[in-house]
């Protein structure tokens, strides 16, 4: 009998790990012809010449004090956006996980907007703040632009949710009787904190830190637009020596380096986020926010609110103003006009293309990403499937201009010669959806009681006809959240598209770098306005995905 029960056991392992590598298949395939393979190319491209392997250049590129400054300032500047950032954004944490107030629903998504916007968009509505005839220059003669300071603050203006969201997640969950029960005991209020809520949030804080420590190492479009000559991160490096000097052994070497930090920080928070799970198990989830009491908790509420005015509501409302300036929506009607300089149809067009775009990403994204997050519903998957965790993450922080430039040398011949088809901004907009969706749909498709799809089988139904039975329909609203996700980012792609989208069809992000790099006020206004619009669309679909949110896809 024993014996029996262990074959049909084993027999059912090998069927869920050949299902399993059923599912990665094409998510594999799909990351090595169109991630891996032009990033190879690259570095291939610039490491190997006449036949032989350039190794000794590494060194070269790395002595050289000028790239030494760069490696320098981009680690710099990352370390100080994510202190900032936690700094300015742990209080609103506290504030959404514990209060409870008129308005908290919208302001929640008001908070998520920057996150979701283009960095581009970002980058322009700073400029408008603090930028040469800017808010700041208007009324005190003040201008940030090409300071280290209107990076810093940018940052933080983007990666303000991230904390919130993901500290405020499991801040809310904490029980505060065990805070309580510290300070009967005779600790103070402070010590209380010490020594019961920061432990529990500590492995969310350090989570957050890591996320936002990635997003500000990679900094591209923010770095690009407000630092000017004077500041470049590794990825504005990159940019530059491939776009500029045309040196592609100095940017393959910076994309090793780039790829190697990356990896470094993903593994870190692959740690945290286990370490996080395992906290979430230990706490109370029943607890709800409470209305605040007393003046420290409201005067908290009020400093909160002033700081999403200033830091947040404020670059976007003069953003949308500055596009205003013209009489009769001057600068909106200027977009339907072709010009003949920078693009070779009227601006407005970019919207359809981008529209275009975005969808056919979301759809690569959904079908990647849902076979992927399929393949690792299970927790006790081994080296390999956790490996490929990884693979799916590495697109949002390897090089997307060096992942847009090997689109356009590595995809060259046949049967993979894409140079000429529109397929190829989608494809690359894809892989920075697929994480979304990934981290958006495992959650709950590991919350599915898996006896519900063995009595399915049981009963005779196909692996699909399980899918199709039982995990779609508990799935169904996380998976058009994913997508949601999946669309606001690739409409918001800008790194990879810069390169691979043509003059005949730009997309929103590179029609507005394109303005924005060409001088006189019509050029700045309709930059301004082409902004706005890709603003309001990602608000559009950001409230969408409020709508549609529930708390086991509400957090990052």
């Amino acid at each position: 009998m024993d014996l029996a029960r262990t074959e049909v056991t084993a027999r059912k392992r090998r069927t869920g790990s050949a299902a399993r590598l059923g599912l990665m298949a094409l998510p594999v395939a799909f990351f090595g012809l169109f991630f891996a393979y032009p990033v190879a190319a690259i570095v291939e491209r610039g490491l190997h010449a006449d036949g032989v392997w350039q190794l000794g250049r590494l060194g070269e590129v790395l002595a050289d004090p000028g790239i030494r400054h760069v490696l320098w300032f981009t680690t710099w500047q990352a370390l100080a956006s994510t202190a900032l950032t936690l700094a300015i954004a742990l209080p609103g944490a506290y504030v959404f996980a514990r209060f409870d107030f008129p308005g908290k629903q919208v302001l929640r998504a008001v908070v998520t907007v920057p996150f979701v916007l283009p960095t581009v968009v970002v980058g322009t509505a700073f400029l408008a703040v603090v930028g040469r005839g800017g808010l700041l220059d208007e009324l005190w003669g003040v201008r940030l632009d090409t300071t280290v300071w209107a990076i810093l603050l940018a940052h933080v203006f983007f990666n303000y949710a991230v904390v919130v969201r993901t500290v405020g997640g499991l801040w809310g969950q904490l029980d505060p009787r065990q805070e309580e029960a510290a300070r009967m005991l005779g600790a103070s209020r402070l010590a209380a904190w010490r020594t019961v809520t920061l432990p529990a949030l500590g492995p969310a804080v350090a989570a957050a830190a890591l996320m936002v420590f990635l997003f500000t190492f990679t900094s591209f479009g923010v770095v690009q637009i407000l630092g000017g000559p004077t500041f470049s991160t590794l990825e504005v490096e990159i940019y530059r020596q491939t776009t500029e000097i045309f040196d592609l052994t100095t940017a393959a070497v910076l994309t090793l380096v780039q790829f190697a930090a990356v990896g470094a920080i993903l593994a870190v928070h692959a740690w945290t986020v286990r370490r996080r799970e395992t906290a979430l198990k230990l706490v109370d989830a029943s607890v709800t926010a409470a209305r605040p009491r007393g003046a420290g908790q409201w005067a908290l509420l009020a400093g909160v609110l002033v700081t999403v005015a200033v830091l947040l509501v404020l670059p976007l409302a003069v953003l949308v103003q500055r596009s205003l300036d013209a009489p009769d929506f001057g600068y909106f009607k200027a977009l339907t006009r072709e010009d003949g300089g920078a693009f070779l149809v009227p601006p407005i067009e970019a919207i359809g293309n981008s529209l275009e775009y975005a969808a056919a990403a979301t759809a690569f994204a959904v079908l990647i990403g849902g076979l992927a997050a399929a393949a690792l519903t299970r927790r006790d998957a081994g080296r390999l499937v956790r490996g490929f965790d990884a693979l799916l993450m590495l697109p949002l922080g390897v090089s997307a201009v060096t992942v847009g430039f090997g689109f356009l040398i590595a995809l060259d011949e046949p049967p993979l010669d894409l140079r000429a088809s529109w397929l190829l901004v989608p494809l690359a907009q894809a892989l920075v959806g697929v994480p979304f969706v990934v981290r958006t749909m495992l959650p709950v498709l590991r919350a599915v009681d898996a006896r519900l799809r063995e009595a399915a089988a049981v009963l005779g139904a196909s692996p699909w006809r399980v899918w199709r039975e039982v995990d779609l329909p508990m799935v169904r609203r996380a998976l058009l959240v994913a997508a949601g996700f999946a669309f606001a980012v690739s409409l918001g792609e800008f790194g990879a598209t810069v390169f691979i989208a043509r003059a005949d069809n730009p997309t929103l992000p590179v029609a507005v770098a394109k303005l924005l790099g060409r001088p006189g006020d019509l050029n700045y206004g309709q930059a301004m306005a082409l902004s706005t619009i890709l603003m309001l669309v990602c608000a559009v679909a950001l409230l969408i995905l409020e709508r549609l949110r529930t708390d086991r896809t509400g957090e990052f």
